[in-house]
């Protein structure tokens, strides 16, 4: 019985140990299907140090209606992500600019203003918390709230994100609600916006109904 007690034990360990416990680094095979634990790795043989670094990381486009110009590094555009837990974003702000409500529900974000200022904050059902950040400052977002971003300086503003996961899912509010084919009469219903005020944004946000 001890001898079964052992081994059920060393089953149960070798399954719930991830993948990256085991090796190092799990540099991911895009070209396979996604799995809940990640992306297949690539085998070692074709692995170079290329993979290890990401080029690109600029300004984003920030020509549209939120004035936001978002860059990504996820296992999506840098494999060597892969089962690592962590990715990161580069947000900039033109004066005026902001990211929209929105919520990242696998994942917690830290963000860090290096240019500008920014106001910031996440909402829970009973309250909320923001703060006004400048160089330097840093904010978490805890996984799954509700947040936002406003350039609230004059000029330019610039943040880094870090997220708590590889490849972060963002469920944006405002594309929810207006961006889809939902019809307009049931939003205005259940929002309590104005019919006009909804048909107006489905057509800056390219929805129908």
């Amino acid at each position: 019985m001890k001898i079964f007690h052992i081994l059920f034990l060393f089953a149960f360990f070798s399954i719930t140990i991830s993948h990256a416990s085991l090796n190092d680094f799990s540099v991911a095979d895009l070209k396979a299907p996604n799995t809940p634990s990640g992306y297949p790795c690539k085998p070692l043989s074709s692995i170079t140090s290329d993979d290890f670094s990401f080029h690109g990381f600029v300004a984003g486009n920030t020509n549209n209606s939120f004035k936001l110009g978002v860059t990504t590094a996820t296992v999506t555009n840098f494999p060597a992500l892969n089962e690592l837990g962590i990715s990161l974003l580069r947000m900039d702000l033109d004066q005026g600019g902001l990211a929209p409500m929105h919520t990242h529900p696998d994942a917690t974000e830290l963000l860090s203003v290096v240019e500008g200022e920014i106001t910031a904050g996440f909402l829970t059902p009973t309250s909320f918390y923001s703060k006004l950040l400048k160089p330097g400052d840093i904010i978490v977002f805890p996984q799954g709230m509700l947040h936002f971003a406003v350039n609230s300086g004059k000029g330019k503003a610039t943040a880094f994100g870090a997220f708590s996961s590889e490849n972060p899912t963002t469920q944006i509010l405002d594309i929810l609600l207006f961006g889809n084919k939902l019809p307009s009469d049931l939003i205005a219903q259940t929002t309590l916006l104005d019919l006009a005020q909804v048909k107006k944004l489905k057509a800056q946000f390219g929805g129908s109904g």
